[in-house]
């Protein structure tokens, strides 16, 4: 399924993020890169909170983030009301962070993983989608 992606990464994720990017786009998908643009040292809330803003919008269907251990944007992310950001360092937890969690942002550690496994990963979770029933009641707990 063709998807709406915001993306975002700090100097950690860059290369990671302009490799996925170009796997993204040849599979059809549309994107919006809200940065970093290079491996300069770049703060990753300040790409973090744009993807969530524009996920959490409905602007696009799905985000992802990409940083050095994958914790900074996700926390900086799951600020956002209705964010529900995912480290995932394989395929399963991708699968799981979609179908258990109703997960919105993938949150890739760059540091961890290669870019065959972030393809993998990525993968997953673009092909996993929410099962709701007993996960929907859990998931509706999350918000404060």
């Amino acid at each position: 399924m063709i998807q709406k992606i915001a993306i975002g990464a700090d100097h950690a994720g860059f290369a990671l993020k302009e490799h996925l990017k170009g796997w993204l786009e040849k599979a059809g998908h549309t994107l919006h890169d809200y940065g970093t643009h290079s491996s300069e040292s770049a703060d990753y809330p300040d790409f973090a909170h744009p993807v969530a803003l524009a996920v959490e919008k409905k602007e696009f269907d799905l985000g992802l983030l990409v940083c050095g251990s994958g914790n900074g944007v996700a926390m900086s992310a799951n600020k956002h009301q209705g964010i529900r950001a995912a480290i995932c360092w394989n395929e399963d937890l991708a699968a799981l962070a979609r179908e258990h969690n109703d997960a919105n942002i993938l949150c890739l550690p760059a540091r961890f993983i290669s870019q065959e496994d972030a393809e993998r990963i990525l993968d997953r979770f673009l092909n996993s989608s929410f099962e709701g029933g007993r996960h929907a009641r859990r998931v509706n707990k999350i918000s404060c």
